[in-house]
């Protein structure tokens, strides 16, 4: 390969991630160029994904692209990449992993547990909403939309009391200084593919998915293979408050833990764990997919 087109939405965050790729396939001699595009999730702001069509709505212009021919890969915060792919599409690359936690962001209260008794929290993501019901019930808790820029400005204008965002946005555009905690993956379990970046492309262009091999972290893949693979197997999207977080334990086996709430009621958190070696792609899926049954077993639903 010699010219790659990567296709990327035009948030501040979404730029950083294509440029991060970009600098990393042109050291490797590629000549690599930008297609920005706006996608639907960007243009709906007034409506929760759960209620509009999942986090699907940020990747199907980009897949367009794709097919079309006018863009070779596309960088994805893989959190966002729904967990089936359209036919004709793979994920060709998961790069090594940022830090997959949740961050409490506040210009007034440093930790959760300062934050006074109905304060107004603001988060997009029901997993989120449903977590922290489980750690604070007398929270009131608000959607929050828009890119992390515009998250922020809410937050600053005085709109909420705190909000949580992912620290590895943060983290990425410089913003580290905002994150008042960062929370234990235990207490705030992160979302499928949290913090890592996956690359699409066509499942015909063998060529590209040779080019982008170097970049990616095979550990980090195989972890997050079996978080989505909970997801998978419980039919999860955005719509589902579901998390799911692998870890490698020093004996080199792979640990999932997950759990799953219900936000239309006061039903404790369903949360189980599932260890077992994970050497290779089918091994992770196996994983995350007996993570899930131990979840419908113990009474989530799918």
């Amino acid at each position: 390969m010699s010219n790659i087109v990567i296709a990327t939405r035009e948030s501040r965050l979404a730029l950083w991630q294509a440029e991060h790729v970009q600098a990393l396939l042109q050291e490797r001699g590629h000549q690599v160029a930008l297609l920005g595009m706006t996608t639907r999730g960007d243009q709906i702001l007034d409506r929760t994904l759960s209620k509009v069509g999942g986090k699907g709505l940020f990747v199907k212009e980009l897949e367009l692209a794709l097919e079309e021919g006018r863009a070779d890969i596309a960088v994805h915060s893989l959190k966002d990449v729904p967990m089936e792919l359209p036919d004709g599409f793979v994920l060709a690359c998961v790069l090594p992993r940022e830090d997959p936690r949740d961050a409490l962001v506040s210009p007034r209260y440093a930790s959760l547990d300062e934050l006074p008794h109905g304060a107004l929290v603001g988060t997009s993501s029901l997993r989120r909403v449903v977590l922290l019901r489980a750690l604070r019930p007398d929270l009131r808790i608000e959607p929050l939309r828009g890119n992390l820029d515009t998250r922020l400005r809410k937050l600053d204008e005085g709109q909420y009391d705190a909000i949580v965002l992912a620290a590895a946005g943060l983290k990425r555009l410089g913003l580290e200084d905002r994150i008042r905690t960062a929370f234990d993956p235990d207490t705030m379990l992160p979302a499928a593919g949290q913090g890592a970046l996956g690359i699409e492309v066509r499942a015909d262009r063998a060529d590209l998915i040779a080019a982008l091999e170097p970049l990616a972290d095979k550990k980090d893949w195989l972890a997050t293979s079996a978080e989505r693979a909970v997801s998978r197997s419980m039919g999860g999207s955005c719509s589902m408050p579901l998390a799911a977080h692998a870890r490698w334990q020093p004996d080199g086996a792979l640990r999932i833990d997950a759990a799953w709430g219900d936000v239309e009621s006061d039903t404790p958190l369903v949360r189980v764990h599932a260890l077992a070696a994970a050497g290779d792609f089918a091994a992770a899926s196996a994983l995350g997919e007996a993570a899930a049954g131990a979840l419908r077993a113990a009474g989530a639903r799918g």
